[in-house]
């Protein structure tokens, strides 16, 4: 893609997201979706319209086919607003879910449940964490998936899978051969919400907010639940590898995301301080503790967009396992980056930071999430200084 359509595609995408989708923020904030449902399925179909939806997926399945540097400037654009993913159909988890599935999903999966996916017709949710065992260690599953005949029958729980409420169907991760190496143990099976056995337990309260639909992060428990052999993807054992697989280019939507939450943050700190008086006259952008404060946003938002976007060119040209070293530095650096860029922007907009008057709050209560989630910022680091160390002789387990 050249620069030129590039830059056409970033500067459509900017205008829907800063003249539409922020619009509807206010609304969301005190209602929740179901206040703006409307108006965002208008904003969807205008998206639809301008060939702009799943704009990750190849042409036939509705998408722009944009390579993932590319698709990585665009999710920039859209983590503008808590709402630009989401009226783009490239939301978390539905973006990895249609990727695991356009790779690896069987001809009969991807018509029954990657099409309307695409469509942005349903939601799916993807189920790997437990609440009894470490997110840290994914290798460590309790949730099990026993062949009885043609089927496989689920038992277990599982928590933070976002987006559970209301999703179609749910991507799970659960041990399908407890003999098998730890890295072959799992496999992972689709599972339509409306089968027998599955049941959304509740939306965990994040800081006070269960949410609801799309923003929201389920308990969701497995009780004899019976799906055919055909739901699984890939391979026996493979559970693993498709969710490492799953979570680099993850990784870069995260992280790109998260450096668009930052340059509104910051666009919204330097407008309250320009506009903020302290006294008749003197301006908050006049002390010296916030001009430092933008200053290092500014340096710490940039080199983050650089060093995201060297990994997602590394991954569109030699693949995801020649970058993970690169993911891992992306994923702990960004997410410190947006925590401290967060804070600075409560921060400057002191008492009204804290309300819900501004989107501040929200990004401050759901992002701090961020060096958690996808693995927490120690394992990353840890798998980072064994890859740097590994040229001096030096083996370190993590």
């Amino acid at each position: 893609m050249g620069d030129a359509a590039r830059d056409g595609i970033l500067h459509r995408v900017r205008a829907i997201v800063r003249e539409g989708v922020v619009l509807l923020e206010p609304d969301f904030l005190a209602g929740g979706l179901g206040a703006i449902a409307p108006r965002l399925d208008a904003l969807r179909q205008r998206v639809r319209e301008e060939g702009l939806l799943a704009p990750h997926l190849p042409p036939a399945y509705g998408g722009a086919g944009l390579p993932l540097a590319v698709f990585g400037r665009l999710s920039e654009e859209l983590g503008w607003s808590p709402l630009g993913h989401y009226v783009f159909n490239c939301q978390a988890p539905d973006v990895g879910n249609m990727e695991l599935l356009l790779h690896h999903g069987s001809a009969e999966q991807k018509e029954r449940f990657l099409r309307p996916l695409a469509a942005g017709a349903i939601r799916s949710c993807f189920a790997m964490t437990e609440p009894d065992r470490a997110g840290s260690n994914p290798v460590w599953l309790a949730t099990t998936a026993r062949a009885e005949g043609t089927d496989y029958v689920i038992d277990g729980r599982k928590w933070f899978t976002s987006g559970a409420d209301g999703a179609a169907f749910a991507i799970v991760m659960a041990v399908t051969d407890v003999l098998a190496p730890p890295h072959k143990r799992a496999s992972m099976l689709l599972v339509p919400t409306e089968t027998p056995g599955y049941r959304l337990v509740r939306n965990i309260p994040v800081m006070g907010d269960a949410g609801s639909g799309y923003f929201s992060h389920g308990e969701v428990a497995f009780e004899g639940c019976r799906v055919p052999a055909t739901a699984r993807i890939g391979a026996p054992g493979a559970g693993f590898a498709l969710a490492q697989e799953r979570l680099g280019p993850g990784r870069i939507h995260h992280c790109l995301r998260w450096i668009g939450v930052c340059e509104r943050a910051l666009h919204m700190t330097c407008e309250r301080a320009a506009r903020r008086e302290l006294a008749p006259g003197v301006r908050l952008a006049s002390k010296q503790a916030v001009q430092h404060a933008i200053a290092e946003s500014r340096a710490e938002i940039d080199a983050a967009r650089l060093l995201v976007l060297r990994t997602a060119e590394r991954i569109d040209a030699e693949g995801a396992a020649a970058a993970r070293a690169d993911v891992s530095l992306i994923k702990f650096f960004v997410a410190g980056v947006l925590d401290r860029v967060l804070d600075r922007a409560v921060q400057v907009h002191g008492a009204l930071g804290l309300t819900e008057d501004t989107i501040l709050s929200f990004w401050y209560r759901h992002e701090r999430a961020a060096r958690i989630y996808d693995g927490p910022d120690e394992v990353h680091k840890s798998a980072l200084a064994r890859h740097v160390l590994r040229p001096y002789g030096v083996d370190v387990e993590i």
